[in-house]
């Protein structure tokens, strides 16, 4: 009697579960069915079996082109006999394309098709083009328009190189014109505390050797090294070079 019991409250436990809803395909994801046909179609064309052409049209949807169109699409060409099926649906289908877009027929890439004439592009030179120049020119043009050039020139005259005002201070130009001593010759005596290593020192305060050997000059050189910027003595500070000023001169 107990074993019955408890059989009938077990059968009652079951009839009372809710019944799960059949979900098919679930969102975002394809059916069984789907699958098959995708794996079917694959297999087919791995066994060199032949499948629907992908770009081919239905006489309904180019009938609805060609409306769209106002008529813009001439109406397509009977298969010739024995020609593909598939072949003259997706000719079909890109005249049907470019006339949506551009109206230009796109170019079929056949050796027996003739290469596209170029574009023009006025805004490029031509000059080392003889062809070109030799239809557009002549030998009278050129000497015309080398005449224009030559009228439109014009011929700046030298002038006098003004004349340094007095006390403007030394002039290391005419201080390098005056001297004809090696760079490295001794001439001047130095003290034994001008060394090198003071000369470096010092000379890195001044933005350009130019601008050293005026102060140089300035504060009693070249007889006298008062910053210590000339330590060889020959006369030259922050090895300052007075030889691009003699080149210049001619000397």
């Amino acid at each position: 009697m107990r074993y019955l019991l408890c059989g009938v409250a077990f059968l009652g436990l079951v009839a009372c579960e809710p019944t799960v809803p059949d979900s098919a395909a679930g969102v975002g994801f394809g059916s069984y069915a789907d699958y098959r046909k995708s794996q079917t179609q694959r297999d087919a064309a791995l066994n060199g079996q032949s499948l629907p052409a992908p770009l081919a049209v239905s006489e309904e949807q180019l009938d609805a082109s060609r409306t769209g169109l106002s008529g813009s699409v001439p109406a397509a060409a009977p298969t010739p006999a024995g020609g593909n099926q598939a072949d003259e649906a997706e000719r079909i289908a890109a005249e049907t394309a470019a006339a949506l877009n551009s109206g230009v027929t796109p170019v079929q890439a056949s050796p027996s098709n003739p290469a596209p004439v170029p574009m023009d592009h006025p805004g490029l030179s031509s000059e080392n083009d003889f062809k070109t120049v030799s239809t557009e020119r002549s030998i009278e043009s050129d000497a015309e328009r080398l005449a224009r050039n030559r009228a439109q020139y014009e011929v700046v005259q030298p002038t006098a190189v003004p004349t340094r005002a007095a006390g403007t201070g030394p002039n290391i130009v005419e201080y390098a014109l005056k001297t004809n001593n090696p760079i490295g010759t001794q001439i001047y005596t130095r003290s034994p505390l001008s060394t090198r290593a003071r000369a470096e020192r010092n000379c890195g305060k001044y933005p350009s050797p130019d601008m050293a050997q005026l102060e140089f000059l300035g504060r009693g050189g070249p007889e006298r090294d008062r910053l210590g910027l000339d330590p060889d003595g020959d006369g030259y500070a922050c090895d300052w070079d007075p030889r691009p000023f003699r080149k210049a001169s001619g000397g």
